[in-house]
């Protein structure tokens, strides 16, 4: 008998530990394993500082957070942990998060902390608890095609997750489940089974921000983890003239408009400047024309491939997304010598190192890396 993990066994024969952040999806996802019969056990990380945690609102992984994920396998009768993950999540996620802004780079630690923490840390310890499957709360679609199993895009597009889950390897998907990848309206359906099931979280929010991350400041955590590391520099023009000064080189991200401290009178018109440049090296935040912020070429590094031949000399026909809320992109890949590089069909605008590059054909994520440069 394959169940509806797609498992041979019975469900009341099958143990799966559920990765709950506290939050409505990854608890709905546990109350319907555990309705449908299956032996649920419940996984909490605590990530980060219980006192700060505590104090903010709308993070995942946080203090009311793990007391959520509690309620919720307590009221249903199903076992529930709490790992304490913070050595770990410091030096794999806000350790990363820090160098990479500090090195010019537009970091993002959700894609980090399902890299690492999450989907290798926790993977291991559900296989250190005999699980037969980890599952969570994602809205993404695990499909089992002819060479293995599939990571596609969720039915609900506007809840897709696919962006930060790339780096999924093939030996963890084997071993992942998304039940909610199928849902075709997370706001209907989803919270229409946490009511269902009066499920103590069925109308708490959804979260919005990175949970270490306090009233989305990414400036203040790396000025308190690296005080030495902000000292003032020049704002260049893209044609060479010195034209204000920074605050710190982390205070700017390729595409920013705002709150870039430049009086009128600097391009004609007073048209509007983007920064098109960091660069830490020489301690400079570069501006210049929305026009400068065009690019159509992509080098990525440290890729991950879901799919068997992921090169074509002539360049794969894939579609990509830059950002997470970007719509796809056509574009082409090429290979060379495990070089891998994508040519736009059309300029994409503010395009940031440090960013993810995810690939797709159709709705398929045959995977990806983080941008290195772009021009």
């Amino acid at each position: 008998m394959i169940n509806s993990l797609g498992i041979n066994k019975e469900p009341k024969d099958t143990r799966v530990v559920v990765a709950m952040s506290g939050g409505v999806d990854s608890s709905v996802t546990a109350a319907l394993l555990h309705e449908e019969g299956y032996e649920v056990i419940g996984v909490t990380l605590q990530l980060y500082d219980y006192g700060e945690a505590t104090a903010k609102k709308g993070a995942c992984c946080a203090g009311q957070d793990i007391y959520d994920a509690k309620r919720v396998a307590e009221e249903l009768g199903f076992e529930h942990y709490v790992l304490n993950y913070q050595s770990k999540f410091k030096e794999s996620v806000i350790d990363d998060f820090v160098d990479s802004y500090l090195n010019g780079e537009t970091p993002i630690p959700c894609v980090k902390c399902n890299q690492s923490v999450k989907f290798r840390d926790l993977l291991q310890t559900a296989k250190d608890l005999n699980a037969d499957c980890m599952a969570t709360g994602h809205y993404i679609k695990r499909i089992d095609g002819k060479d293995g199993a599939e990571l596609h895009r969720a039915s609900d597009l506007g809840k897709d997750q696919s962006y930060f889950l790339f780096a999924t390897t093939q030996e963890q998907l084997d071993f992942l489940r998304f039940p909610l990848g199928d849902v075709k309206s997370k706001d209907e359906i989803t919270r229409y089974h946490a009511e269902r099931l009066n499920l103590c979280v069925a109308n708490k929010p959804d979260s919005q921000d990175i949970c270490f991350v306090p009233n989305g400041s990414y400036a203040k955590v790396v000025q308190k983890l690296r005080p030495d590391a902000i000292k003032k520099g020049n704002i260049k023009h893209i044609d060479g003239r010195v034209i204000g000064e920074h605050n710190g080189v982390i205070n700017y991200t390729i595409g920013q408009r705002r709150g870039l401290g430049i009086g009128g009178g600097v391009t004609e018109n007073n048209s509007a400047l983007y920064v098109t440049a960091v660069d830490p090296d020489l301690n400079e935040v570069i501006v210049g024309p929305y026009s400068a912020l065009a690019k159509t070429k992509i080098d990525i590094k440290d890729c991950n491939w879901l799919l068997n031949n992921s090169s074509d000399n002539n360049g794969l026909d894939i579609i990509v997304k830059l950002r997470s809320v970007q719509e796809p992109a056509p574009a082409k890949l090429y290979n060379v010598n495990d070089n891998y590089h994508i040519e736009l069909a059309e300029p994409q605008f503010g395009i940031a190192s440090g960013q993810a590059c995810v690939c797709y054909i159709g709705d398929r994520v045959i995977g990806g890396g983080w941008i290195k440069s772009a021009s």
